[in-house]
């Protein structure tokens, strides 16, 4: 969006949604945390290209796209109360960048999968919040409220730190459910809408 200055010739010009950037790095070990990772992305590109928002497995990591991306998405599943172990070794091998401040004041978001309902995810999200904090980054929560607490129903674990999702004993096909599936998209459409209206303005002229 471009805007013109009434009081000097100087315009100000906004960097669009072609712009920016989402980066959703997840590991999913039986496909369950991919598909809500793919769902945030399906969100985010309601309001950016295709190109613009990508799912990213850490044992395939595009580090090239991570540094240049505006917002990193986190998710993981829940292992004994914390990360997976390849979450874990994904986050170390980040150390590097943290020392050389690389992902500093980026944007950053959580999710956790599990299957419980509760499930410890707010550990989960509490260490993957922690870790983007260690990078110097914005932490963006889900500001959504509950519209009930059944199974297709958004926001039903009452999460507000970051996404929390359920997987039943079943293919990721059928779980997480609905309910978990749409916040996960309207969550990746908030992060979006997000880092656009706060993409810094640039002068020009």
């Amino acid at each position: 969006m471009n805007t013109s200055a009434t009081a000097s010739s100087t315009s100000i010009a906004t960097d669009d949604a072609t712009s920016v950037s989402i980066a959703v790095i997840y590991h999913s070990n039986y496909g369950h945390t991919k598909r809500v990772a793919e769902a945030i992305v399906m969100g985010a590109r309601q309001q950016l290209p295709e190109t613009q928002a990508r799912a990213v497995d850490v044992h395939d990591v595009d580090w090239d796209f991570l540094d240049q991306a505006d917002l990193l998405v986190f998710g993981s599943a829940v292992y004994m109360g914390s990360v997976t172990a390849g979450f874990k070794t994904f986050m170390d091998e980040t150390s590097q960048r943290w020392y050389h401040r690389k992902w500093e004041g980026k944007w950053a978001a959580g999710f956790a999968n599990s299957g419980g309902l509760s499930g410890d995810k707010l550990a989960v999200l509490q260490q993957i919040c922690l870790y983007t904090m260690q990078h110097g980054m914005n932490w963006i929560g889900l500001p959504l409220m509950p519209t009930g607490h059944e199974s297709h129903d958004l926001n039903r674990l009452s999460s507000f730190l970051g996404l929390m999702t359920q997987s039943l004993d079943g293919p990721p096909e059928e779980t997480p459910g609905k309910g978990d599936i749409d916040t996960a998209i309207w969550f990746g459409d908030h992060l979006a809408k997000t880092i656009i209206k706060h993409r810094p303005v640039i002068a020009v002229g």
